[in-house]
């Protein structure tokens, strides 16, 4: 009778110390409250008592708090721009002056948000040449209406076709530049980069890319299957998307500007704008762009397909 007893007792501190586990692994968010006090700003680059509108490069830097806020983002026109800063570059294109319309989302705990929405009067003064149109996507000045697309590469069989330096660096790759075929099985050689004449920016990654720790995760998401070398992220998962892309030309300098997510080769974060260096190659653009925390510029050689 007494080992019954006893087996009894057993069976019920096992139940006792079960239900406690379980207790112990009940997390919560703690308060969960929405964001509130919201305020954007919005800094025409260029603006000045004569040029209230901005330079005509269409470029607006965003600035967005919130009270109880963790991260941001800036939607327009479809294309949403993710910040953990509140902070955000924009380029506007249409050419001659025109209204716009940003709204600015506030995420809390528990993906909470709340939203603000601001109207800037941009001026937008820059027309691409046609012969970078050209290049970039096949335009044809004799059918300007017609829908044209090209489609780029990393050129891996050239030395120096991915590399950094530093941040306004005028050196290709100075302080690190790979080897032909030097990242192969990574997840950038058989990234394609389709440009469209409607502004249509498609990247098909064949399942996975290349890109930096932790800029990627802040940015995509956790990773989870990529392996991990130093700062870098190989063959993270992430499929196909679309962005917009507008050509400009801030200070003289060709300038291709990608939307929301949009990146070329290696994802670096940061305002997703990629100077074009050198074009003079047939075949060839030459590209460079500063990271999200500007330490490095990442450089990068395309080739058409």
């Amino acid at each position: 009778m007494m080992k019954k007893i006893n087996y009894i007792k057993i069976i019920l501190f096992s139940i006792a110390i079960m239900f406690y586990g379980c207790q112990e692994d009940d997390y919560s968010f703690g308060d969960i409250i929405t964001p509130s006090n919201i305020q954007i700003n919005a800094e025409l680059v260029g603006a000045d008592a004569n040029n209230p509108n901005g330079d005509g490069s269409g470029e607006v830097k965003f600035t967005v708090t919130a009270d109880n806020a963790v991260s941001y983002k800036f939607v327009y026109e479809g294309a949403e721009y993710v910040t953990l800063s509140g902070e955000q570059s924009i380029i506007f294109s249409k050419l001659g002056l025109n209204t716009y319309t940003v709204t600015a989302v506030a995420s809390g705990t528990a993906g909470v948000t709340s939203s603000k929405t601001i109207q800037v009067d941009v001026l937008a003064t820059y027309s691409p040449p046609n012969d970078l149109t050209a290049k970039l996507y096949g335009f044809d000045p004799a059918n300007p209406t017609a829908t044209t697309s090209r489609t780029w590469r990393i050129k891996s069989s050239k030395p120096g076709h991915f590399g950094l330096g530093p941040v306004g660096g005028t050196t290709p790759v100075e302080w690190y530049g790979a080897g032909v075929d030097e990242k192969a099985g990574v997840g950038m050689y058989d990234d394609r980069f389709i440009f469209s004449s409607d502004g249509t920016y498609t990247h098909t990654t064949n399942g996975d890319i290349f890109g930096r720790d932790p800029f990627i995760v802040n940015d995509l998401g956790p990773n989870t299957a990529g392996s991990v070398n130093g700062a870098d992220i190989e063959n993270y998962a992430f499929g196909d998307y679309s962005e917009t892309f507008q050509l400009t030309a801030p200070g003289g300098v060709e300038t291709i500007n990608l939307s929301g997510i949009g990146f070329i080769g290696y994802y670096t974060g940061g305002n997703h704008q990629y100077e074009i260096f050198d074009r003079s190659v047939p075949n060839e653009l030459l590209l460079k762009t500063t990271d999200a925390d500007a330490t490095f510029d990442w450089w990068f050689i395309i080739e058409i397909e």
